[in-house]
């Protein structure tokens, strides 16, 4: 067993990673992306010159500049004249001004994924991977590991609550990161441990909108797993089972099923947080468990986290006290309660936006808050997923009591005929089960809801582009 004691690693010195002795000076382009502030971060505690650009500031911005990265807002050519190398989001098009003036210098333009793949390469990379939860379960490892004094690197795509961050510079060998499967750049990555939480239908058009690729992406991620790595995967998921007979590498699965390595028992809610045993493997003791996290989604995400400490010899004790001591992240079923306009209702915020996650906010919502009023503030993201998954959003947001659609966040896609959030609140009303309303602005879905909402309503604001800017307004005005 490791010890569980680490000495932290001094930050601002040079650790960069050995097999890039060539480069030193970084520029991202699209800094202030969530998959692109933790790696800069981390880079730039390693010791290499970090600098950035994004078309806006905002809070990862701010943040990076705080630790004396140099980001600017636009994009100039000038910025790339005397760089080592540039990362690019998948956001960034190729007539970037910065990508063209780097291509024409002979600079190399590397993927994020790609940047993220060298940081493993350097380290024990634990990565996680699936359609929904990656970003919570990755959290839970790296409170777990906290909790122990393992102090890992991370790379988050959320806010973690407890330390303010999306990433950090660790001094142990570990590092805890989420794979994206979204433009299959997660086979850039060589982790020892990969997980898999699920795997839905999303971001179909990266797949030549085939299921089957789909699935077979994720195969090809665990079998990028060296012949003695580990791949965990949640049993209880309908595509997991379409490839676990075909993974060829040690797997230990987790869920609620019989047949799960390590299984939830005796799941049940005090107020917002959850409670439920956990059976493990090997004559390995119980585990009672209590989270934050309420839902049947978050007891399998915590599941996968509790799986991989387990095989990494964490105490018990720093399991159940790295879960419990947990803060969240980000818009991750966020919960507060508000009173305004003389009305005291709940509010949830979360950046959920496939119907699966939409039913999982609803459901979670029904059994938490029972004969409650459920008012959603909806904003679809991407028209390619509205188009795609349309149906299933149909019959979703027919599941709550009263629905405001938000205008579309595009996401730089172009409009696409008949999947605009206005089709959604047609196909919805025709239906006649639900009174909805469509927003064209954030601005007035809030005038909405200040004018409909009613004594103990919840609140749910969700959705992943602006819309978040509801929920922020709200605690505003009812400090």
């Amino acid at each position: 067993m490791i010890s569980y004691k680490m000495k932290a690693m001094p930050e601002h010195t040079f650790e960069g990673m050995p097999l890039m002795r060539r480069v030193r000076n970084v520029h991202f382009v699209g800094i202030g992306g969530a998959g692109m502030c933790g790696i800069a971060e981390v880079m730039h505690n390693q010791g290499y010159k970090i600098t950035g650009s994004d078309l806006l500031a905002n809070h990862a911005t701010e943040r990076l500049q705080g630790l004396g990265i140099k980001v600017h807002v636009g994009h100039s050519a000038e910025f790339v004249s005397h760089v080592d190398a540039i990362v690019v989001s998948t956001a960034i098009p190729a007539s970037n001004a910065e990508v063209q003036a780097a291509r024409n210098a002979r600079i190399p333009v590397v993927s994020r994924a790609e940047m993220l793949g060298e940081l493993l390469r350097a380290r024990y990379g634990i990565a996680v991977a699936g359609s929904h939860g990656k970003t919570t379960t990755t959290s839970l490892i790296v409170s777990i590991f906290n909790e122990a004094g393992w102090d890992p690197t991370y790379v988050i795509g959320g806010l973690l609550r407890s330390e303010g961050r999306h990433a950090k510079l660790g001094g142990s060998r570990y590092l805890i990161a989420e794979a994206d499967e979204s433009d299959a750049s997660f086979l850039y990555l060589n982790p020892l441990v990969a997980v898999v939480c699920n795997i839905d239908r999303d971001h179909l058009s990266t797949y030549d909108h085939d299921y089957n690729r789909l699935l077979q992406s994720f195969q090809e991620f665990v079998h990028r797993l060296p012949f003695y790595g580990l791949a965990v995967v949640c049993s209880d998921d309908y595509g997991v089972q379409q490839i676990l007979n075909e993974l060829a590498r040690p797997v230990i699965t987790y869920g609620l099923n019989k047949e799960a390595d390590y299984r939830a028992l005796d799941i049940r809610y005090e107020e917002t947080r959850c409670k439920f045993r956990v059976v493990r493997p090997d004559d390995q003791a119980t585990l009672d468990i209590e989270t934050c996290l309420p839902g049947i989604e978050n007891v399998r995400n915590a599941l996968g986290a509790i799986a991989i400490a387990s095989d990494e010899g964490v105490p018990d004790r720093y399991i159940v006290d790295g879960l419990q001591n947990y803060e969240g992240i980000h818009r991750r079923f966020d919960t507060a309660a508000l009173a305004l306009n003389d009305h005291k209702f709940v509010l949830l915020d979360d950046y959920g936006h496939h119907p699966t996650e939409l039913v999982h906010m609803v459901t979670t919502s029904r059994e938490l808050f029972p004969e409650r009023r459920i008012f959603m503030v909806f904003q679809p993201h991407r028209f390619t997923r509205t188009r795609d998954l349309f149906h299933d959003f149909v019959e979703v947001l027919g599941r709550v009591d009263h629905l405001v659609v938000v205008d579309t966040y595009a996401a730089s896609e172009e409009p696409i005929i008949g999947a605009h959030a206005s089709d959604l609140k047609a196909a919805i009303e025709h239906k006649g089960i639900v009174p909805t309303m469509f927003a064209s602005t954030t601005q007035e879905a809030l005038d909405y809801v200040l004018e409909n909402i009613q004594e103990n309503d919840v609140l749910i604001v969700q959705g992943a582009g602006s819309v978040d800017q509801v929920s922020t307004q709200l605690r505003q005005l009812a400090q």
